[in-house]
């Protein structure tokens, strides 16, 4: 089965934490039964940049890379992005998170939906919601 979802950055980190309430884990424990994860260059570089990260968390966050499909930032992605900064001013990370899963019509799993919820023909789940 192909991807169809595309992980937020916050995705990631309650997932690694396993904070989720137990409703939410059990539709992402559905989404990763579909498929591995896949998330943007950006969540990568996110997730690798998180300061509070401990030696445990940094060996689970380059597990959880390794295991997922990295979108990185190629031509239609960076000019998706910079189309959605100039229509929506939205953060630089988010442009890019939204602009790939547009670019390949993936649906996107974040709690902060709230960042998203203006972008024409975006697909977004929120967890908490599920």
């Amino acid at each position: 089965m192909g991807i169809m979802h595309l992980w937020d950055t916050n995705t990631v980190i309650y997932y690694l934490q396993q904070q989720f309430p137990p409703h939410a884990e059990v539709f992402i424990d559905q989404l990763i039964t579909q498929s591995n994860p896949a998330v943007s260059a950006i969540t990568e570089i996110e997730l690798l940049s998180w300061k509070t990260a401990t030696e445990t968390d940094l060996n689970l966050i380059q597990n959880f890379i390794h295991d997922s499909w990295v979108f990185e930032l190629d031509q239609p992605i960076k000019s998706a992005a910079a189309t959605l900064r100039r229509t929506y001013s939205i953060k630089l990370a988010d442009a890019i998170i939204a602009a790939t899963a547009l670019v390949f019509d993936l649906t996107l799993v974040t709690r902060n939906t709230e960042d998203f919820t203006r972008i024409d023909k975006l697909k977004l789940i929120n967890p908490w919601n599920q």
